[in-house]
């Protein structure tokens, strides 16, 4: 099952036994079994030992997945455009905050191009909860960034406490959020728990869901007018609403963008999915695994756009617009930018460039698994979604 996996060398293995010990106890303090949710959230986020907190590389060919901004410079300056648009319309005093800056590659290449748009904002927040990832950032943009403008940029520990316009920005945070799993039984709802197996292993058991997922899936059922069949399984973050007031904070005028892979509902829960999305990633290989290795490779499940859509409009803004990440960075502008980066390297910039392009925004690569949502209050972002609108799925 494992055959083409490379085996961890002694010390990934001797720090996943570590975590996989924490994990252990805390099994065994909450009488047996815990939610997978809080599985999830220790195998990535355990200070110390979790996958987004310990040291090794995550990003990019050298760990085990790439995101858009570390395939080059044409995602992060083309997202920054739509940035532009509303740091111009909201005028003075605005901020920009980068929720999981990832290796910091976004936040450079965005920064620069605003520089170059005159939109910079008064402050770049990066709310990064891995003490790691936030120390590498603050190396790759301390040495990539001029001094006043590296000077804007800020790490939180939370959001924002006061109230604030600006721009939130998010590129594959919301699949990392620890998702609960539940299945259905006899027609009553169930949650996905990991359990030992006797030898000290890692198995799932299911146990009654709490009245907040239980009321969740009923709610999904509802909105695609059937029951789920009895053994489907799946994720549902019924936490979401919550998690994206908290993140958006006092954000009075201004946008939220998120880019992520999913699905919108009817496509998540599509019968023949009756086993979800979560996966593993692991040195460039997804895989199905996901309780071997706690701590060496990162746990994710797609995104739900319609549920995330109810979010957004729940907590008072308007839906700007839902489309693929191909239509999102075409619709923007990224076969101009392309051009002009085109003109300032040789033949074989321009073939990486391209290939860039084509990762980017082919069906086959991350144009169609990929999409963006945008939600906007007092400006108007519509213009952004022109190319390839996708709200009518939703």
């Amino acid at each position: 099952m494992h055959a083409d996996l490379p085996p961890p060398d002694p010390l990934a293995l001797a720090h996943s036994d570590a975590l996989a010990a924490h994990v252990r106890a805390e099994i065994d303090a909450s009488g047996g079994a815990i939610p997978f949710s809080r599985f999830m959230e220790l195998c990535l986020y355990a200070p110390g030992l979790g996958y987004y907190s310990a040291g090794s590389t995550k990003f990019g060919a050298a760990g085990d997945f790439v995101t858009a901004p570390e395939q080059g410079r044409l995602f992060a300056a083309t997202v920054a455009g739509v940035l532009a648009i509303a740091l111009r319309a909201l005028g003075p005093q605005t901020r920009v905050l980068e929720v999981g800056g990832g290796s910091g590659a976004f936040a450079e290449v965005a920064l620069k191009r605003l520089l170059q748009l005159d939109a910079l904002p008064d402050r770049y927040a990066i709310l990064e909860p891995s003490a790691d990832l936030r120390e590498r950032q603050r190396e790759h943009l301390a040495r990539t960034l001029t001094p006043p403008v590296f000077d804007l940029v800020e790490w939180l520990d939370r959001p924002f406490e006061d109230d604030w316009d600006g721009v939130l920005f998010a590129n594959e945070v919301i699949d990392a959020l620890p998702t609960p799993r539940f299945t259905l039984r006899q027609g009553s709802v169930f949650e996905e728990h990991v359990a030992l197996d006797g030898n000290g292993g890692f198995i799932r058991v299911d146990r009654p869901a709490d009245a907040l997922l239980a009321a969740a899936v009923r709610h999904v059922e509802h909105a695609l007018g059937t029951p789920f069949a009895d053994g489907y399984r799946s994720e549902l973050l019924p936490q979401l609403p919550y998690w994206l007031q908290a993140v958006a904070g006092g954000l009075r005028s201004g946008a939220m963008l998120f880019v992520d892979y999913g699905y919108p509902r009817r496509e998540y829960y599509l019968p023949q999915r009756d086993d979800g999305t979560l996966r593993a990633f692991y040195r460039q290989r997804m895989h199905g695994d996901v309780l071997r290795w706690p701590g060496l490779q990162d746990l994710t499940a797609s995104v739900d756009f319609t549920a995330l859509a109810e979010a957004g409009t729940g907590a008072g803004f308007d839906l700007a617009g839902y489309c693929s990440q191909a239509s999102f960075l075409l619709g923007n502008g990224v076969d101009r930018l392309l051009a002009e980066a085109e003109s300032r390297t040789d033949d074989a910039g321009a073939v990486r460039l391209r290939e860039e392009l084509k990762r980017l925004t082919l069906p086959a690569h991350m144009g169609e698994r990929f999409q963006a949502m945008a939600f906007a209050r007092d400006i108007d972002l519509g213009a952004a979604f022109l190319l390839g609108d996708l709200s009518w799925r939703l």
